[in-house]
């Protein structure tokens, strides 16, 4: 269950807050308005293992590099073969 408390709430008590979070995200409003999030470190770094892995050409795992090669336009792409840039 989403929790949300004021951030003049979680200046308060933030030691509870923090506890809370360890659990589940907090939202941590200002003036009424979502601001900021607090999780626990734990939460914080799987969301960060699933960012977007970037490779540069030098450095592309064979099986991507693979997978790219087989890769096939579907049928419907066809239309787009005769466009002229204008």
């Amino acid at each position: 269950m989403p929790q949300t408390a004021s951030s003049v709430e979680v200046s308060k008590s933030f030691g509870r807050f923090s506890r809370q979070a360890l659990e589940s995200p907090l939202t941590i409003t200002h003036h009424g308005h979502e601001s900021l999030v607090l999780l626990s470190h734990a939460e914080y770094q799987r969301l960060k293992s699933r960012d977007r892995q970037v490779y540069t050409l030098d450095n592309i795992p064979d099986e991507i590099a693979e997978g790219v090669r087989a890769a096939r336009a579907p049928a419907e792409a066809a239309a787009f073969d005769n466009e002229v840039e204008s």
